[in-house]
């Protein structure tokens, strides 16, 4: 009997989940458990996340096929990020300062820029396709809010801002970051249709401490989400 394949008449979207901030072995482990796509790994000195090289080779030893790690810094030294790669060999680099695209595409390895919405020129949208542009090379753009504190902070931003460098031609992967909770997740996703999603402080009991309560709840509310888009 011959099986006829039936194109489907809807294809779902897929919002990629990153989990940033992670400073534990059983926080990388629930991750990967509720089907995260990226660890992220922090290495700015200020922020209370801030591991050392070998505290993150030690937590991504063992990951499995199709789990990335991402090794994220605020205007290091070079020498900064090549020990880092060195050490903890991540799969991307996220950079979340005033980098220069030219500093970012030297290490030879995918890299994510971050952009920071509301810091001064970055307040519109046509400050931000500006900026972005020279970043033609980046992995993914990722609109986090303009805090001191770099990420992490649980601010968000005018989402309304990013609508046309979304749409637009030359557009990258666009990844949303920013006060986002299993209560909100959902309006950013409806929104934007972006190609991932990336949690810090809002799947948190307390910095670098994460709730497996929380992280399996915000991954089953973007599925959720992603399985009722409207093509």
């Amino acid at each position: 009997m011959n099986h006829i394949l039936k194109t489907p008449t809807k294809v779902l979207h897929r919002s990629r989940v990153k989990v940033c901030g992670l400073t534990r072995h059983e926080d990388v482990k629930t991750s990967i458990d509720c089907g995260v796509d990226a660890l992220g790994f922090v290495f700015y000195p200020l922020s209370k996340r801030c591991l050392s090289a070998h505290q993150a080779a030690n937590l991504v030893q063992g990951l499995p096929a199709f789990v990335s790690s991402v090794a994220l810094f605020v205007e290091p030294s070079v020498e900064m990020v090549e020990e880092i790669i060195e050490v903890m060999r991540p799969t991307v680099l996220q950079f979340h300062g005033a980098e220069t695209p030219e500093f970012c595409r030297q290490f030879n390895i995918p890299y994510i820029k971050a952009v920071r919405v509301g810091a001064p020129d970055l307040d519109s949208s046509d400050g931000l396709i500006e900026y972005c542009m020279q970043f033609q090379d980046a992995s993914a753009w990722l609109f986090d809010s303009f805090t001191p504190a770099y990420g992490g902070s649980g601010h968000s931003f005018d989402r309304q801002l990013i609508v046309p460098l979304s749409q637009h031609i030359q557009a990258r992967p666009i990844l949303i970051s920013g006060g986002l909770t299993v209560e909100n997740v959902g309006e950013s996703i409806g929104l934007l249709t972006p190609w991932g999603i990336d949690v810090s402080s809002g799947v948190e009991i307390t910095p670098g401490v994460k709730s497996a309560e929380k992280l399996n709840k915000f991954v089953q509310a973007v599925r959720y989400v992603d399985n009722h888009l409207e093509n």
